[in-house]
């Protein structure tokens, strides 16, 4: 599955209040580089300094792997679309398959499109922020290898990662930021 096949996700039309919000809270951000016009696609990006200092990602562990999966620079600067994608999948209204597929990229550290010992370790010490010592780690990493690895390949592809997800009902609750 490629990042195109979720590209279309909007929230319902109801809910089109959702996306001026996200407008405005992206202008909030820079509003002399943002202007309120956009009938000319300015050519806009915001750097990730701000992008990750924003209240609903300054505490978040993930933040700069947040902004840069979705960036299109991948160095987490953002265009209003990359803001508006980043949460939209992030909403409460997005469907668990596109969280996955999501979750996936951001704990995909080194972008080979398998998450490997190396990224859950960064994984589990972004999630404990450091609090294991490296055999706990090691321990809970080999754990979930263990459980999840559907093919026995040492590591998990986005399938062996989405099977695991659907076994945490929790899992849709909690990857959400409110905007």
């Amino acid at each position: 599955m490629h990042s195109n096949d979720y590209a279309c996700f909007l929230p319902p039309k109801p809910h089109l209040s959702f996306y001026f919000r996200l407008f405005y809270r992206y202008r909030d951000l820079a509003p002399q580089l943002v202007p309120l016009d956009y009938t000319d696609k300015p050519d806009v990006t915001l750097p990730y300094e701000l992008i990750g200092s924003m209240p609903e990602l300054k505490d978040n562990p993930f933040r700069q792997r947040i902004a840069e999966v979705f960036s299109e620079d991948g160095d987490g600067n953002m265009t209003l679309d990359d803001f508006l994608d980043m949460f939209s999948v992030l909403s409460e209204m997005a469907p668990r398959d596109l969280k996955a597929y999501y979750a996936f990229k951001i704990y995909d550290f080194n972008n080979d499109d398998y998450i490997c010992k190396s990224d859950l370790e960064k994984t589990v010490n972004k999630l404990t922020r450091n609090e294991l010592t490296p055999e706990e780690v090691r321990l809970v990493c080999e754990k979930v290898i263990y459980e999840a690895d559907l093919d026995n390949d040492g590591k998990l592809s986005l399938e062996d990662f989405q099977h695991m997800i659907i076994r945490a009902p929790d899992f849709l609750s909690t990857f959400h930021i409110r905007i």
